[in-house]
């Protein structure tokens, strides 16, 4: 069963303005929001969402805006929208074609400032794609990105298939950030992001012919 916005807390201001229609011409670049949801001090956020970045630049069809939630503290409430230092990620959020989640796993799950991200927001989500980036200790964030991807069915976003984890995490990087054992996160990450680049399209394409929603 879902949830209309007229029957949940979803239905304040912020979350039902209609998402905008790209108006781009079918091979613009995809706006790709990379959020780092992690916040604690001492993180590993920052390892693992450099690697990507520089990983993921050469893909010239693809636009890069990293939202770092450590950078952006947001409000704890219904909707983000009577709060100034929200608009900026929302403004962000909106604006992007496709998502990647860089997440840590903490007790089977994933942070609570990345859930409250997602739960500030709602149109922002719908109809396009998201890819994962997890990291932790045995299980590689896997749990925390099963989780994510109930939660983003909830907010009618398009999870791919494929990720990138890494399994102890801290083994897996060198001092200066580079991967010891390139072989198999560079090729996982390779089939995620042709998969977000294909669902990213394909639902640009489907937004700018009818917004989300209507027939």
């Amino acid at each position: 069963m879902t949830n209309s916005p007229a029957s949940s807390p979803r239905s304040h201001t912020a979350h039902t303005a209609d998402a905008p229609t790209s108006g781009l011409p079918a091979d613009a670049p995809l706006r790709v929001a990379v959020l780092i949801g992690s916040t604690r001090e001492g993180r590993f956020a920052p390892v693992v969402a450099d690697w990507f970045l520089r990983f993921a630049a050469p893909y010239d069809d693809l636009e890069l805006d990293p939202v770092d939630l450590a950078e952006h503290p947001l409000p704890d409430v219904v909707s983000p929208a009577a709060h100034p230092e929200a608009a900026e990620v929302t403004e962000r959020l909106a604006a992007a074609d496709a998502f990647v989640v860089i997440t840590p796993e903490y007790n089977h799950s994933f942070p609570a400032p990345l859930k409250n991200a997602i739960d500030l927001h709602y149109t922002q989500w719908q109809a396009k794609p998201v890819g994962f980036v997890s990291y932790g200790g045995l299980a590689g964030g896997l749990r925390a990105v099963e989780q994510l991807r109930l939660v983003f069915a909830e907010l009618h976003a398009v999870t791919v298939r494929d990720t990138v984890s890494f399994h102890n995490a801290w083994e897996n990087f060198a001092e200066d950030g580079s991967l010891l054992r390139p072989e198999a996160p560079e090729g996982a990450g390779k089939a995620m992001l042709d998969q977000l680049s294909w669902w990213g399209r394909t639902l640009r394409a489907g937004r700018d012919r009818a917004p989300y929603g209507e027939r």
